[in-house]
C-alpha cells in the first residue's frame, strides 16, 4: 500500500506527519542551540565587565547599569523640555535621521553603482572619486554640512547620506559587473529591451550584492548618528550619551550604549531577513 501510494505520487498520511514532526523537531533544536550560544556570549559579556568595573571602581558595573536602564525604560517617553526627554523620544529621532540619511544614500548610490558596474568608461570616471572620498572621516563632513545646510539637524543627516553611501555604491558596481556573459547572451538572443533587461536580468542577478551593500550602509549610517548628534546636540542618542557624561552619569552612558547595540543587532537582524526573503538564489 505504501509503495502504491507514492507511485500513484503521494505519500502516506503517517510519512507527512513523521517529516513534519522530524522538521519542527530539528527546527526547535536549531532555534534552541542558537539561543544557547547566545544566552552563552552575553553571560561571557557580563563576566568580563564585572570584572573590569570591580579592578577600574569608576565603570558602573553590569547590575547598576541594568538598574538604571530598567528606570529609563519604565518612562521612556516623557518630554520635560528640550532638554530633558525620555530615552524612547531620543532612540526614535536618532532612528528617523539614520534612515532619512541611509534612503538619501541609496537612492544616489543604487543608480551610479549600476553604471559603474555596467559601463567602463563610468567605472574609470567615478572609481577614483570613490577611493578619494571614502577614507574621509564622518566629522570632517559635519562642518561642510553645517555650512551648507545651516541646520544641525540637516548636517548630521548630511553626514550619515555621505558616508553611508559607498558600501552600497560598491557592492552594487560589484555585482553588476560580475554579471556572467552567458547573461547576457540571453538577453540579445531574446531581444530585450534596455529597461527589460534591467528588470529580467541585470537588477535580479545583482540584488544579492546591493542588499549586502545596503546592510552595510545602515550600520554605518548608525555607528556615524552617535558622533553626528555628540556635534550636533539637540536631541538625539548621541547627544543623550553627551548629555550624560557632563551631568557624570556613567550608568547612564552604558545604558545608552546597550540600547544602541540592541537596535544596531535589530536592524542588521531585520535587513538580513529581507535579505534572504528576496535573494535571487530563491
Amino acid at each position: 500500500m505504501k509503495d502504491e501510494a507514492i507511485i500513484r505520487g503521494g505519500w502516506p498520511k503517517n510519512t507527512l506527519r513523521r517529516f513534519t514532526a522530524e522538521s519542527l523537531w530539528r527546527g526547535a533544536i536549531g532555534a534552541g542551540k542558537s539561543a544557547g550560544y547566545m544566552l552563552c556570549g552575553f553571560g561571557i559579556l557580563l563576566g568580563i565587565w564585572a570584572v573590569v568595573s570591580g579592578v577600574s571602581q569608576s565603570l558602573p558595573g553590569p547590575f547598576t547599569t541594568l538598574r538604571t536602564l530598567a528606570q529609563l525604560l519604565a518612562d521612556p517617553f516623557y518630554d520635560n523640555g528640550p532638554n530633558d526627554k525620555g530615552i524612547g523620544i531620543q532612540l526614535v529621532s536618532s532612528i528617523g535621521r539614520v534612515f532619512a540619511g541611509f534612503a538619501l544614500g541609496s537612492l544616489v548610490a543604487i543608480p551610479v553603482g549600476v553604471l559603474m558596474g555596467a559601463s567602463s568608461t563610468c567605472r574609470r570616471l567615478f572609481n577614483p572619486l570613490v577611493q578619494l572620498l571614502r577614507p574621509v572621516s564622518p566629522l570632517a563632513w559635519f562642518p561642510i554640512g553645517l555650512a551648507v545646510f545651516k541646520h544641525a539637524g540637516e548636517a548630521t543627516i548630511f553626514v550619515i547620506f555621505i558616508t553611508s553611501l559607498w558600501p552600497t555604491l560598491i557592492n552594487t558596481a560589484f555585482g553588476v559587473g560580475s554579471l556572467p556573459d552567458d547573461h547576457r547572451n540571453v538577453a540579445r538572443a531574446f531581444a530585450f529591451s534596455r529597461g527589460r533587461y534591467l528588470r529580467r536580468i541585470l537588477i535580479p542577478f545583482s540584488l544579492p550584492h546591493i542588499l549586502t551593500g545596503l546592510r552595510l550602509s545602515l550600520g554605518i549610517a548608525w555607528v556615524v548618528i552617535v558622533a553626528g548628534e555628540m556635534l550636533s546636540g539637540g536631541i538625539g542618542i548621541g547627544f543623550f550619551v553627551w548629555d550624560s557624561w557632563n551631568a557624570l552619569s556613567l550608568e547612564r552612558v552604558m545604558s545608552a550604549i546597550l540600547l544602541i547595540g540592541l537596535i544596531g543587532l535589530l536592524l542588521d537582524r531585520g535587513f538580513d531577513f529581507i535579505a534572504r526573503k528576496v535573494s535571487y538564489a530563491s
